[in-house]
């Protein structure tokens, strides 16, 4: 079983730790409807990649009364 020979130091693990902070996203800016979506991602709010409609989205959603 493996044990350490010495202790680790708080600012020896601190240092070992300085770069495994998260970086932030890059959020870009959807050209067709000025929205922020990641890079190289369909937007979300109208569904457009590259200039073209690859997910339709539809305005109002009809809930039957019986289906829940």
């Amino acid at each position: 079983m493996a044990v350490p020979q010495n202790r680790v130091t708080r600012s020896k693990r601190n240092m070992r730790r300085a770069h495994d902070a998260l970086s932030a996203a890059n959020p870009n800016e959807c050209p067709s409807c000025g929205e922020l979506k990641r890079p190289h991602h369909v937007c979300p709010s109208c569904g457009h990649y590259a200039d073209r409609e690859i997910v339709a989205q539809s305005t109002e959603i009809d809930l039957d009364d019986d289906a829940a």
